[in-house]
C-alpha cells in the first residue's frame, strides 16, 4: 500500500461507482487515506452501510448505473453533499454470463452491456459539467484485458470492456481542451469473488477442477499470479495525483502481462 501522501489527492472530490466492495472499496479506501473526499454508490445496502460508516464517507448513495434515474438523483446528491467533483470513478460493472454464444439470451447481453458499458456513460454525462466547473479533473473508466484481447466465452463482457476503451479515448480527445483527463484501467486476474465465480463457471463447462481451471488462467500471465484490488487502487490513485498530471488516453494494464485470454 502507498504510504506518503501522494500530490494533489488532499481534498479533491472523488465518486466512486459499485465503492462499497472489491476493487471499488479498495480505491475508496486508499483515496480516503490519502485524504480525498470520496462518495460511493452501490446496489446493497448492507453494503453501503458498512462502508460509509468504516470510511466515515460523506456520501454512499443506491444506486444502479444503469437506471437514467437513479444516476440523476445520485448526482444530486453529490452536487448537495460535496459542492462539486473533481473525479470520477467509473468503477461498476458485473461478469455477465459464461457461455457460447448461441446459449447466451439478449436480456443477458443487454444487462451485462448496460452496466459495464451504459453507466459509464450515464455518469460521465452528469460528471462532466461538474469537472468543467471544477476547472478541470479526472476520470477513470474501468476496462478489463478483454477489452485487449477478447474473451472467448465472455462475450458480452468483452464486447462492452472494447467499448470502454474506445468511450475513453474518444473523451479524451473531447475533454482535454478543459483539462479533464480521461484513463482506462485494464486489469486482468483479480482475486476475489467475482473471478472465483468466473473459474467455477467455465470450469463446470470443460469437467476439469477449480484448481486446473485457475492453473490454466495464470499460465497466460507472464507474471504467473493474480493481481489484488490493491494493485488496481494504487494505479487510480496515481493517475488522480498530480504524478499523473500528463497522462491521458491512456489505456493501463494492470494485470501482470496479460498474454492472452
Amino acid at each position: 500500500m502507498i504510504k506518503a501522501v501522494l500530490p494533489g489527492l488532499t481534498g479533491q472530490r472523488v465518486l466512486i461507482t459499485a465503492g462499497a466492495s472489491g476493487i471499488g472499496h479498495a480505491i475508496a479506501t486508499l483515496l480516503v487515506e490519502q485524504g480525498a473526499r470520496v462518495a460511493i454508490c452501490d446496489v446493497s445496502d448492507a453494503a453501503l452501510a458498512e462502508a460509509k460508516k468504516a470510511l466515515s464517507l460523506p456520501v454512499a448513495v443506491k444506486a444502479d448505473v444503469s437506471s437514467e434515474a437513479d444516476v440523476d438523483t445520485m448526482f444530486v446528491e453529490i452536487a448537495k453533499s460535496l459542492g462539486g467533483l473533481d473525479a470520477l470513478i467509473n468503477n461498476a460493472g458485473i461478469a455477465g454470463p459464461t457461455g457460447g454464444v448461441d446459449a447466451i439470451t439478449p436480456e443477458d447481453w443487454r444487462r451485462c452491456l448496460d452496466i459495464c458499458l451504459t453507466g459509464q456513460f450515464l455518469c460521465a454525462r452528469r460528471a462532466v459539467p461538474m469537472l468543467k466547473a471544477a476547472g478541470g479533473g479526472s476520470i477513470v473508466n474501468m476496462s478489463s484485458a478483454a477489452g485487449r484481447h477478447g474473451y472467448a466465452f465472455r462475450t458480452p463482457y468483452a464486447s462492452a470492456k472494447f467499448g470502454v476503451i474506445g468511450f475513453t479515448q474518444s473523451l479524451a480527445k473531447e475533454l482535454g481542451p478543459q483539462n479533464i483527463r480521461v484513463n482506462a484501467i485494464l486489469p486482468g486476474i483479480v482475486e476475489g469473488p467475482r473471478m472465483d465465480g468466473v473459474i467455477r463457471d467455465r470450469a463446470r463447462q470443460l469437467n476439469i477442477s477449480h484448481e486446473e481451471m485457475t492453473e490454466r488462467y495464470l499460465e497466460k500471465v507472464s507474471l504467473r499470479r493474480m493481481v489484488s484490488p490493491h494493485d488496481v487502487a494504487a494505479m487510480i490513485a496515481f493517475l488522480l495525483s498530480d504524478m499523473g498530471r500528463n497522462l491521458s488516453g491512456q489505456s493501463l494494464g494492470v494485470d501482470g502481462n496479460m498474454e492472452t485470454l
